[in-house]
């Protein structure tokens, strides 16, 4: 009767040891960690001193010591055995039964490792390790003592070999998503400097076509062609300028208005300096983040609305520009643009050329805008523009093109 409950006790201990490995599996990444474990717990629950992981290995078509428990230092990680059935190891893995030594003093078939002599091993149960194709390889119990083991004992080692090679498993694929998720990286990257590099190539082209454009307005004479040169090289400026602050925030398919107008104002005072001295802008504007594209049409229009105010609201060469961007709602609502001077004013006329009526209203009707004049005393310019996270724009019909 007491035999019976010894023999109760230790299969309940077995089973709790397979559950408990069986979870600790799961959680950890680490496979040699894992295999490490599975030979420390194997040892315990069979009541042996000694326990091993041999890994299969095709091209050497042996069996390597891959972790495991007891063994003195140069063994795992080291030594290897025949995968055939010179070695009780390599009996199991061959044919994929248990391969049982109870007295390996008396089985002179085996061609053993020197570290069993030196272990003093004597009995042996090995099991094969399931796997994909072939089996990863085989785990063995080793004892210094001769030792009749039972089918429950058998069948514990069976049943570990198979959670241990669901773990294999698990580790391969973890591997293998591992490295599709590197490889997703690498060519991320890759096209994130790509890209980077073509924004770089735009940017720069942008500059060139601006210096050669500054060339030919130093050499027209005519005055209407220095004009419409002036209006090109003007948009080609504010586009290299969109560029420069992509680029600054990192090549994002998104853009702070905000702060991209108080560098596109300073640098329409640099273009406008050398004639206009005595003008001064200003620019105070929320934070207001919005799609590339609306903030290069929002960009052209203050800088043709402050290029108008330079050009035809202070012929005496003083004077105030005033520009900022308000963001009165919560995110979704409207946001307003103002452009103001205190110049001579006009008389506003959809049809007036000189002050860019017509262009600034169809590029408002891009970004789904609408916009106000008031030229009493000065000039006030009102643009409430959606704010939402990618401005469609509103495709003109083919006789109302914008061209920039």
């Amino acid at each position: 009767m007491d035999n019976d409950a010894t023999k109760v006790r230790k299969l309940l201990r077995q089973q709790a040891a397979i559950a408990h490995f069986g979870s600790f599996a799961l959680q950890e990444d680490n496979l040699l960690t894992v295999l490490t474990e599975a030979a420390r717990v194997c040892a315990k629950g069979l009541d042996v001193l000694f326990s091993k992981v041999c890994r299969y290995r095709p091209v050497e078509n042996d069996l390597l010591i891959e972790a495991g428990y007891g063994w003195r230092t140069g063994v795992v990680g080291h030594v290897v055995s025949n995968a055939d059935e010179t070695s009780p190891q390599g009996r199991a893995f061959i044919t994929g039964q248990p391969s049982i030594c109870n007295d390996l003093s008396k089985d002179n078939n085996y061609k053993l490792p020197g570290f069993y002599a030196e272990h003093n091993i004597i009995s042996t149960i090995d099991v094969v390790i399931k796997g994909n194709g072939h089996p990863y390889g085989v785990l063995e119990i080793d004892n210094d003592k001769q030792h009749d083991y039972d089918q429950h004992d058998i069948e514990f080692l069976t049943s570990f070999a198979n959670v241990l090679a669901e773990a294999v498993a698990t580790s391969a694929r973890r591997e293998a998503l591992q490295a599709i998720i590197k490889e997703k990286d690498a060519l991320l990257t890759q096209k994130n400097i790509l890209a980077e590099e073509l924004q770089h190539r735009v940017r720069n082209n942008l500059h060139l076509v601006y210096g050669m454009l500054s060339k030919q307005l130093s050499d027209t004479l005519d005055e209407a062609g220095r004009r419409g040169i002036k209006a090109i090289a003007r948009r080609v400026s504010t586009l290299a300028e969109v560029y420069d602050h992509l680029l600054g925030e990192g090549a994002m398919r998104m853009a702070d208005f905000g702060s991209y107008i108080k560098s596109l104002c300073r640098s329409l005072t640099e273009l406008h300096a050398a004639p206009h001295g005595a003008v001064t802008v200003n620019c105070d504007s929320d934070s207001v983040f919005l799609d590339l594209d609306a903030v290069t049409v929002l960009g052209i229009i203050v800088a043709e609305l402050v290029s108008n105010s330079y050009d035809h609201a202070f012929p005496k060469d003083d004077g105030v520009i005033n520009v900022s961007v308000r963001r009165p709602g919560a995110a979704g609502d409207a946001a307003i643009l103002t452009v103001s001077d205190n110049g001579v004013g006009f008389t506003p006329d959809p049809n007036d050329k000189r002050h860019g009526l017509g262009l600034v209203r169809r590029l408002v009707k891009q970004v789904r805008g609408t916009s106000t004049v008031q030229s009493e005393r000065g000039t006030v310019w009102t643009i409430h523009f959606p704010v939402i996270e990618a401005i469609v724009l509103n495709p003109l019909g083919p006789n109302s093109s914008t061209s920039i």
